[in-house]
């Protein structure tokens, strides 16, 4: 992978690990990036703008008005760029970036960026762990931006934590590997189902599950920044809709089944990341269950969407890929599945660890390999999702699990 004919800005807070930058940008300009260089005035007090023009080429910009550029400097930047990494990004600084405010070099070329945004945190542990942080880059990630660490290890003081700036060389394989899937998937139609579904017990009562939704809308956002069109059929979350996406709003699992099998066949990519209920009440109650002793349900199987996709599709979608949310023996349960339903790629991920959090931990399941991940943010599973759906989209000799098993002996 190259960086060749990309253009960087790499930006500055104001913390002990704004030497490192000056190795970064060296390390991005080596990969053959053109990098242009934003500072904010506290970190103009850890290296000075004078070292980033010697490497560049081209001045640091440390305030608004840069008397170097004709314009606006903060537009041309943020027009400029194919990316804006953000290195370090501290506790300050994120905190600002997240509430909108314009009033730096730095901060106004952030709200004019059109390319992909990269927030590299360096801070004390306890500055990372800090709730509020903790919100801001949630918000960050949700918006679209890219969040690379902390690490664990030596911080500035001498204590050994969760705060410490990832290396020079790391960012720049991140941002390099960013960068190399944009527009791999244009004009790929993808279908993504994503959050729980409600099954209503009365007008006010239902049962339902701990999803948010996060992970397919995770996956909806990816596929959009590498060119794909998507739709999502979501359940009820609380979530902003990624930019570009359609989105067809449902409740039941009902309603979600009949959603993605009037839909199905127009798309290249099925992805059925929603937590669907496996069972629904056998009977609607009209009015709101008042309290009363002890309550006995008589539930009713769901329709299972992945199996009448799989069982149903003759040349689309070509690829279909299904999540299985296991508490125990992973590979084994996803296996099983791929078999049941006709899928090509089965996602198992761990409840402990991926249900309603930011974070998840799965194996990558075909017909050929399981491949175990570590645990890592939900949009850089998106990511390791959609490579694999790359793969399985440019094999030419592939066909749907359904139809070989109909060409098998009886």
């Amino acid at each position: 992978m190259s960086l060749q004919g990309k253009r960087i800005v790499v930006g500055l807070g104001g913390g002990i690990a704004a030497f490192k930058a000056v190795q970064l940008v060296r390390e991005l300009m080596r990969r053959g990036a053109e990098v242009r260089v934003v500072m904010t005035e506290a970190a103009t007090r850890f290296v000075g703008p004078i070292t980033f023009a010697g490497l560049t080429g081209k001045p640091a910009v440390t305030d608004l008005w840069a008397e170097d550029y004709a314009g606006e400097v903060h537009v041309e930047l943020g027009e400029w760029g194919d990316a804006v990494v953000i290195a370090p990004a501290t506790m300050n600084l994120i905190a600002r970036a997240t509430s909108g405010q314009a009033n730096d070099a730095l901060l106004a070329t952030l709200a004019c960026a059109r390319g992909d945004v990269f927030f590299v945190p360096s801070m004390h542990q306890r500055m990372w762990l800090h709730p509020a942080t903790q919100s801001n880059v949630r918000v960050l990630t949700e918006r679209g931006a890219v969040v690379l660490g902390p690490v664990n290890g030596p911080l500035a003081n001498g204590e050994v934590g969760e705060g410490r700036m990832l290396e020079p060389d790391d960012i720049a394989d991140a941002v390099e590997s960013h960068l190399a899937h944009s527009d791999d998937l244009a004009g790929t139609r993808v279908l993504i189902t994503a959050g729980p579904t409600h099954e209503a017990l009365d007008p006010v009562r239902f049962l339902g599950n701990r999803s948010t939704g996060r992970m397919g809308y995770a996956i909806a956002a990816q596929a959009l920044r590498r060119g794909a069109e998507v739709t999502i059929v979501s359940g009820p979350v609380q979530l902003p809709v990624p930019t570009g996406a359609e989105v067809v709003p449902v409740r039941s699992a009902r309603q979600m089944h009949e959603a993605v099998m009037s839909r199905f066949d127009r798309f290249d990519v099925v992805i059925m990341a929603a937590a669907v209920a496996d069972y629904r009440p056998v009977q609607r109650v009209a009015q709101k269950i008042k309290k009363g002793g002890s309550m006995k349900l008589e539930l009713v199987r769901n329709p299972d969407i992945l199996a009448d996709v799989g069982a149903k599709r003759v040349q689309q979608p070509s690829v279909l890929v299904g999540f299985a949310l296991e508490t125990e023996n992973l590979e084994q349960a996803a296996r099983g599945k791929l078999e049941q339903k006709g899928a090509d790629l089965i996602v198992a991920n761990e409840a402990s660890v991926g249900l309603g959090g930011d974070s998840n931990c799965a194996t990558l399941v075909d017909a050929t390999s399981a491949s175990p991940l570590p645990e890592m943010s939900k949009r850089a599973l998106a990511d390791q999702i959609l490579d694999r759906v790359r793969t399985l989209l440019k094999n030419p000799s592939r066909k749907p699990r359904h139809e070989a098993k109909r060409g098998a002996p009886n």
